[in-house]
């Protein structure tokens, strides 16, 4: 009941329903997540249904149930704890842990998963800054506000970054725009979509794309 094929829907169903903030869930955007056509995806989506993981209405879209939202947690903390296994003690590449968790996570066991938890002492952030689920399958809310979204003079610390681009990552890392980061907006270019930015006290030019991967945590006003 568990293959790596349904805990892969399962956590892209769950990734949709908390972007979008309204489920159900298409089809469409189910198949265009998983990168399948709308045909495969529609057939899992009826397979999980049967099997218990989500509720599904023909033209209305999945909705997961309370089953098929704790799997999907599972998976998630499977992932982002290793993740930070796989950069804090193993030394892999900003663009390499993605990957290799996405392929690790289907197999560890609960054992497995306690002891990288205590050996990174209980975290609860991953490297990009997204939460770590917690046991019992709760999760802290994030920020939703961009770089992109800054006004000038407006200051934030960057809160998590977008993770599935690699190439994006090695970008980010090499701007300093990481978790943590102090950014000030300093001029903002709607007409080319750049913008001059302050990271760590140090301009930079950032294109408007790469600005909306960054999520941040804005800062009170002076």
């Amino acid at each position: 009941m568990r293959s790596p094929s349904i805990e892969d829907y399962l956590k892209a169903i769950y990734k949709l329903e908390e972007r979008e903030d309204s489920p159900p869930v298409s089809t469409g955007d189910v198949a265009q997540s998983m990168e399948v056509s709308p045909a495969s995806a529609s057939n899992m989506i009826k397979r999980l249904d049967d099997l218990g993981f989500l509720t599904y209405e023909a033209y209305e879209g999945a909705t997961l149930t309370k089953l098929g939202r704790t799997v999907a947690l599972e998976v998630i903390r499977h992932h982002r704890l290793l993740e930070l296994y796989l950069k804090e003690v193993m030394g892999f590449s900003w663009d390499e842990i993605h990957e290799e968790a996405e392929i690790l996570e289907h197999h560890i066991s609960e054992r497995f998963e306690s002891r990288i938890e205590e050996m990174l002492g209980n975290p609860t952030r991953d490297p990009h800054g997204h939460p770590i689920p917690t046991r019992d399958g709760t999760m802290d809310e994030l920020p939703t506000r961009s770089l992109a979204d800054l006004e000038e003079e407006d200051a934030a610390t960057i809160d998590h970054i977008a993770d599935e681009d690699g190439d994006l990552l090695d970008l980010l890392e090499q701007r300093g725009l990481l978790p943590g980061a102090s950014v000030e907006m300093r001029e903002t270019r709607p007409l080319d979509g750049l913008f001059v930015v302050a990271v760590n006290g140090t301009e930079q030019l950032i294109g408007q794309p790469v600005a909306q991967k960054v999520v941040v945590e804005p800062l009170p006003s002076a």
